[in-house]
């Protein structure tokens, strides 16, 4: 299946849009729910991430198949780790089955909890017996990725005396971390961060059930941000969206009006409107170290690469451990739409820019739905058909009809 995209200016288009929770907080929040029962939740993501969260969670199954949701997967392993008797096997894609796993079980391990391997060691299917844990000190290896960190603080009030985490090596998507910590102090957990260490103490039943709205996804209005900066005339209003946000992610906002000319206008009952900005020159280069906010990566680099911008992103090992290896994969797609990029382990960097033919271009996108919708807007200036559109699904299911609303006619071709 594949899609293709005609951008049409239309005055009367419908530029208000409205984007689920964000999966992140979302998914973290439900396991915070599932353990403590504190927290009565709205606007949830509608995401598949966050459907396969919580059928996981509420599943009666021994095998549990969490497909290529690795988040999913990452909070899965402590979570069942700690339901005492609990015996669960946890499965999932062959590509999930690729992605690494091996020091969240160590530190696990370390604790006492009963993780086995089935396969390879390091990596998905594992089996577990939940158990009672009554350590509480704990090393983690922080550079690989930060969900296993976050995975760790979620359980960690429930353990029978706290958990100290000591982080070892240099933090990385150090956002998503600041994410979890920020959302537990939100409903009174007690947790602090400070220097290579994270003290939880255990949580103390609070009869108060705590309502929470959950904000809007800032990693998928980035895509918007790409739009406004290209289209240049074009003003889109989101909804659900705060300044003050707890996601890393709401860094895309400063970024797009520093170097793509973005101007956001915070306005009451958290709406924005994202407005360009007049006569903006853009730069001839930039260079930009994403370490903590890798999921904007992708977004970035195809609005260089449309607005003939040379730049180099730094930061961003964690991508290669992802739904595919997305510093590859952005080199091959790049490349035929004329853009030369050079790739490293943790970096991409425009050097060249080529011209092409006008004949329609092919994005594959890799089962990852980032590929997707950042390439999209190459739609504005490139004639391109974007394979497995549903791919979308795993964090924006409405995408598509979103960017209908603003004036993009849809055809799909089987």
């Amino acid at each position: 299946m594949y899609l293709k995209l005609i951008y049409t200016f239309n005055k009367n288009s419908n530029n208000l849009i409205s984007i689920s929770g964000s999966k992140s907080e979302t998914n973290r929040l439900l396991i915070i729910k599932k353990l403590y029962n504190n927290i009565k939740l709205y606007n949830l993501s509608n995401s598949n991430d966050t459907k396969l969260m919580i059928k996981s969670l509420n599943s009666k199954n021994k095998i549990i198949n969490v497909k290529d949701a690795g988040t999913v997967m990452r909070f899965l392993i402590s979570y069942y780790s700690i339901i005492k008797n609990k015996k669960v096997i946890l499965t999932g894609t062959k590509r999930m089955q690729k992605r690494p796993i091996y020091y969240l079980i160590k530190s696990l391990k370390e604790i006492g909890c009963n993780i086995k391997y089935i396969n390879k060691i390091g990596y998905p299917p594992i089996k577990i017996i939940g158990k009672t844990i009554k350590k509480n000190k704990i090393n983690i290896i922080s550079n690989i990725s930060s969900q296993y960190i976050s995975s760790l603080i979620l359980i960690a009030p429930k353990l029978k005396n706290g958990l100290k985490i000591r982080l070892l090596n240099d933090k990385i998507s150090l956002s998503y971390i600041y994410l979890t910590i920020n959302l537990l102090k939100k409903i009174n957990f007690n947790i602090k961060l400070k220097n290579n260490y994270i003290y939880i103490k255990k949580y103390n039943k609070n009869k108060e059930i705590i309502k929470y709205k959950i904000e809007s996804d800032w990693s998928s209005a980035s895509y918007f941000y790409s739009l406004v900066a290209i289209l240049n005339k074009k003003e889109i209003k989101l909804k659900s969206f705060k300044k003050n946000s707890y996601q890393g992610d709401n860094i895309i906002y400063k970024i797009f009006r520093k170097y793509f000319g973005v101007d956001t206008i915070f306005l009451p009952k958290n709406i924005i409107i994202l407005k360009k900005i007049n006569n903006f020159k853009y730069p001839k280069y930039l260079k930009l170290n994403l370490k903590s906010t890798p999921d904007i990566a992708q977004t970035i680099i195809v609005t260089c690469s449309i607005l003939k911008i040379k730049c180099l992103l730094t930061g961003l090992n964690t991508l290669k451990i992802k739904e595919t290896d997305r510093l590859k994969a952005l080199n091959n797609e790049l490349k035929k739409l004329g853009i030369i990029t050079k790739i490293t382990n943790n970096s991409i960097e425009i050097i060249h820019f080529k011209k092409i033919n006008n004949n329609i271009k092919i994005i594959n996108t890799y089962k990852d739905h980032r590929m997707a919708m950042s390439f999209s807007v190459f739609s504005i200036k490139n004639k391109i058909l974007i394979k497995n559109p549903n791919t979308v699904n795993k964090s924006y299911p409405n995408y598509w009809k979103d960017l209908n609303k603003i004036g993009f006619k849809i055809k799909i071709i089987k």
